[in-house]
């Protein structure tokens, strides 16, 4: 199993419609073969500077390719993702 996860935040005003419509696009990520418990997550603590994360889990490594490949994750990063995050950080896990 591999858990995906990244963490960022938004160029929009926090609170603001631009945000609220990201957030709402993202999910388009959720519906990608092969994507499991997909979660939009908020960022509270003070320690982080990022806003947001998604986390998903995906059986194996074929499945993460087959997601990152997929046409509707790279249009979302395209048209979505570069244009409207300002950072973020990505990391990727397997249990130990």
């Amino acid at each position: 199993m591999i858990r995906h996860t990244v963490v960022f935040t938004l160029r929009h005003e926090s609170g603001s419609a631009e945000e609220a419509d990201f957030l709402t696009a993202a999910k388009i990520l959720a519906d990608i073969p092969g994507v499991e418990a997909f979660q939009q997550l908020r960022q509270v603590s003070p320690k982080a500077d990022f806003a947001f994360g998604f986390s998903m889990e995906f059986a194996n490594s074929e499945a993460y390719q087959f997601y990152n490949d997929h046409p509707h994750h790279v249009a979302f990063v395209r048209d979505r993702w570069v244009p409207e995050v300002l950072g973020f950080q990505e990391i990727d896990y397997t249990a130990l």
